[in-house]
């Protein structure tokens, strides 16, 4: 059983990659503002807010507008997220400890993890870590992880938090559509009312399936974590989840294991690379920010960690972004799980030893 899960994590990982970046506090970028996990915008600014994204729904523009100078947007229920995070997917939980160690003293403030992934226990012990040598306090730090599909519970709810070692997750995803998401949702929406979820939302949902959600959700999602990257742009997803206020969250930003090279080798990208003077990955993960994805880039290389953090001391010009739209082919590289119909032939597709 723990073969077939872990073979449906590397799959949801895939799916919801993890763009590589993270909530800026470098001097260079000159950010020193403090991230607040629990900030929601007062009911006021959020009525102006909602105005305001009527027009701009009609002009094909993201609902929920980015934050540059503090590496953050409002999600649909008033809480501040960062919009550049650490990935851990694939990561051991000795890995995973240091990562988050890494990234957190680099100025990280979002971490993404799930049970699919098996280092939710690292990954707490990189907090705490972080937390005991006064590098962060746990109200600047935004924690997301995914429950699996055979725990879509309160159970499965209950030992995320175990094993993180914490009172309480920022963000708690349904990591795939199979099982009883539906009931699963509906357990989430009870650890919101319990104080033990702050936000909740859904990884490598399509759009039919996302209807579902929303025909019994009195919580809309905040999230949807799926494969993005410059050459699967999302477009259509990010259009149809506007009138939600519902946010893209980009896995394998960078394309993922196996391509990564090759968008870091494209003209286009190499080209902006160098009229800015940054790395490849530094432009997309820019990119996917000006463009309104968060982006949770997994790394296990401290330098790497802290190069796609480094991403604030610049800005892409429209004619820049204009090519980086050109890229677009709308093709994953990973097709992921599509519903209950492929649980069977996701365990032998991906060959993850997933634990709940």
């Amino acid at each position: 059983m723990r073969k077939f899960i872990s073979i449906a994590i590397i799959a949801a990982l895939a799916l919801s990659v993890t763009a590589c970046g993270q909530f800026n506090t470098n001097e260079s970028s000159g950010n020193n503002s403090t991230f607040s996990e629990n900030s929601p915008k007062s009911e006021e600014t959020l009525q102006d807010t909602s105005e305001d994204n009527a027009s701009d729904t009609d002009a094909g523009v993201h609902t929920n507008e980015f934050d540059l100078s503090n590496g953050t947007v409002i999600l649909n229920n008033g809480i501040e997220m960062p919009i550049i995070g650490i990935g851990t997917f694939t990561l051991s939980n000795e890995q995973a400890e240091d990562s988050v160690y890494w990234a957190l003293g680099d100025g990280y403030h979002l971490i993404d993890t799930a049970a699919a992934y098996g280092n939710e226990e690292g990954v707490g012990r990189g907090i705490k870590r972080a937390i005991d040598d006064g590098i962060v306090k746990r109200e600047d730090i935004f924690v997301t992880t995914k429950l699996w599909f055979d725990n879509y519970t309160m159970v499965g709810i209950d030992k995320a938090l175990e094993r993180l070692g914490l009172d309480y997750i920022d963000l708690l995803l349904l990591h795939q559509p199979m099982g009883d998401y539906i009931g699963g949702y509906q357990a989430m929406e009870r650890a919101v009312e319990q104080g033990k979820v702050k936000s909740i939302g859904i990884s490598n949902f399509s759009q039919t399936q996302f209807e579902e959600i929303m025909g019994i959700a009195k919580i809309p999602p905040a999230i949807n974590q799926v494969e993005t990257h410059p050459y699967n742009q999302q477009l259509e997803m990010i259009n149809y989840m506007d009138k939600y206020g519902t946010v893209i969250e980009a896995w394998f930003p960078l394309g993922g294991r196996g391509h990564t090279q090759e968008l870091f080798a494209n003209e286009t990208i190499t080209a902006i690379a160098e009229a800015h003077g940054k790395s490849s990955a530094q432009v997309i993960l820019r990119w996917h920010l000006q463009a309104g994805h968060i982006a949770i880039p997994g790394s296990n290389n401290p330098d790497h960690i802290k190069e796609n953090i480094e991403i604030f001391d610049f800005e892409l010009s429209a004619e820049e972004m204009r090519q980086m739209s050109g890229l677009d082919t709308a093709t994953p590289y990973f097709g992921g799980f599509g519903g209950n119909n492929d649980v069977g032939d996701a365990a032998d597709r991906w060959g993850l030893d997933v634990g709940n």
